[in-house]
């Protein structure tokens, strides 16, 4: 993808994982010593501190987040996150501290402001917390659990491990191969159809890959369930780790016919419609568009894969309607 915007998809930079040492607790208690520690929020949306920048870099960074020395850290779950230029990285499970000259945010609202290593990590810190929260017992025997190997995985008092759980869902943005401002792409408001603020959100079919399906039988299983159209071209177009609660996203995209019927599976869809590429910069840029089902148009969090995949496609030739040509 060329968007920077799916920010958890990009390149990791400098970060090293570290996972040869997550097994040697003297090593990761000694790194704990000179390390430095994210504090994510131990309640809702898995918030951080966040610094806005004086001025944004020539990569769109707009915004850092602010690493605390460990002696300063709060009490809380420790998650070790590897190391960035030899310098050990915890995230920190507890309520945020106060810190002058910082604000909050989560991956969803600040994750496209972030430089490519740190999205990374803030994307692996959101995911093992939301695991860890969900894991307190072990699925095989129901006995309680704690954290191992650095937080990357939980134990039992036999010391059987269990380890943290990705589930792959495909995520496809579904146009009819036109080009130019007329060009439409095929958008979907899940149910029960909220509207907030006057908005509705609308964004790519996506669904989880079941159990003996490729993710490109499941891309298009997935929209004629949803949406009832036929897709042809199919072909794959980038992922991105997306930890709500523990995903990774495979994008895609592919060709389907406007004349086609939509048939939408009302449990899962409240509507969907056709939006021309025109329509989608407008939205992009934050102007007001209309939707098929009533409010104005809302995309997906501009930190997420749905937004890259929309802002690729709408930055193609000639966005702009035949009456605008020439004017301004």
């Amino acid at each position: 993808m060329s968007d920077r915007t799916a920010a958890a998809a990009a390149p990791q930079g400098s970060w090293d994982r570290c996972r040869h040492r997550r097994g040697d607790e003297r090593w990761v208690d000694d790194a704990w010593r000179r390390a430095k520690v994210l504090v994510i929020d131990v309640s809702g949306g898995g918030d951080v501190l966040v610094r806005d920048s004086d001025r944004p870099d020539t990569d769109g960074v707009s915004a850092t987040l602010p690493l605390m020395d460990s002696a300063e850290a709060p009490p809380g779950e420790r998650l070790f996150l590897g190391a960035i230029g030899g310098t050990p990285v915890f995230a920190v499970v507890a309520p945020l501290p106060a810190v002058p000259g910082t604000g909050t945010g989560n991956l969803r609202g600040i994750g496209h402001r972030l430089s490519e290593t740190e999205a990374a990590l803030l994307t692996a810190a959101t995911a093992l917390r939301n695991w860890h929260a969900a894991a307190a017992y072990s699925p095989a025997t129901g006995a309680v659990t704690r954290p191992a190997m650095g937080g990357w995985a939980r134990a039992d008092d036999s010391g059987a491990l269990v380890r943290p759980r990705v589930d792959p869902a495909v995520l496809v943005l579904v146009h009819d191969g036109g080009s130019g401002p007329d060009g439409r792409c095929l958008l979907a408001h899940r149910a029960p159809g909220t509207m907030v603020a006057g908005t509705r959100q609308f964004s790519s079919v996506a669904g989880f890959v079941e159990p003996g399906e490729s993710p490109e039988q499941a891309a298009a299983r997935e929209v004629a369930e949803e949406i009832g159209v036929t897709l042809t071209g199919l072909r794959y177009a980038g992922s991105q780790a997306w930890p709500f609660p523990g995903c990774l996203m495979l994008g895609f995209r592919a060709l389907a016919d406007p004349r086609e019927p939509i048939r939408t599976d009302p449990t899962e869809i409240a509507a969907a419609g056709w939006f021309t590429r025109w329509q989608i910069a407008e939205a992009l840029a934050g102007a007001p568009v209309e939707t098929v089902a009533g409010g104005l148009l809302a995309l997906p969090p501009r930190a997420s894969l749905a937004w890259s995949l929309l802002a690729d496609w709408a930055r193609g030739p000639d966005t702009r309607p035949a009456a605008d040509e020439g004017q301004g």
